[in-house]
Parts: C-alpha cells; structure tokens; sequence
C-alpha cells in the first residue's frame, strides 16, 4: 500500500476590494484583529511551556482507580529506573496501594521500595490554612 500524505491546510486572507484599500477604519479594524490573534499566539505558546512543572518520573496520586496509577509507575519505571509516588491527605492510602502493587504483583520483585518520606503541608491562605498531611514513596530497581 502507498503511504497516506495528509491534507493539505491553507489558510485564505480576505481580499479588500479596491474601494476598501483606502478606508481608515477598515485598516485599523484589520490591525487590531492581528494584534488579538498574535496575543493568542503568545499566550498558547506560554501555555504549552508552563505545562508540566515536576519532573516526568513522579506521579501524583489523586482519586482514580489505582490500577491506572500503577500501570502509569511501571511504564516510568521501564523506562527511568526510578519514579516517586506522592499523594496528599486521603489518597496517601492509595499512593501506598500503587507502591506496593508495582513492587509485589506487577513487577515481579524487580522493583522495591527505596525510601519513603512523610510530611505536613499548609494549604490555604489567611485565616483558611489547613496542615494537610503527604507522603512520597521512592520506588526503584
């Protein structure tokens, strides 16, 4: 079979008509339009740079299932050697289901745990501070 190409994208310009080329406020509306579409442009560009913050090997337990967790930490593990599972408050249980999963049933014992580290963070601002308790568990070859 030959190799699908993708379709091609062209983007159209509006024409301005003779009659238009000359009109102030047309040319001032054109202008502020690609002021606004340049502001996206940055502003996308911004985003996709500002997306990830942690490093790519630590995996943040929060409420779905743990299976998805742990299938998530094996991968890394295949291909980083190391991962860290850290959770907060209630989904500390479930950080220790992933760790214990990897390590005991889907790793076969070729993973263990390296260290552990409990903690308390302040949540919250003013008067609504809250210590909110986390944990990180290290798991390795």
């Amino acid at each position: 079979m030959g190799k699908l190409e993708p379709p091609l994208q062209v983007n159209h310009m509006p024409r301005t008509s003779k009659s238009n080329a000359n009109d102030p406020e047309k040319e001032e509306t054109a202008n502020t339009s690609m002021q606004v579409t340049q502001t996206m442009q940055a502003q996308a560009v911004q985003t996709q740079t500002m997306q990830r913050s942690s490093p790519p090997n630590h995996i943040f337990v929060g409420k779905k299932p743990v299976m998805s967790y742990a299938m998530s930490a094996l991968i890394q593990l295949t291909q980083a050697g190391e991962i860290v599972v850290k959770a907060r408050g209630m989904a500390i249980s479930r950080a220790v289901d992933v760790a214990e999963i990897v390590t005991k049933r889907l790793g076969n014992g070729a993973f263990s745990v390296k260290d552990i580290r409990i903690g308390t963070e302040v949540v919250g601002e003013g008067s609504e501070t809250r210590n909110v308790s986390s944990i990180e568990i290290v798991v390795g070859k």
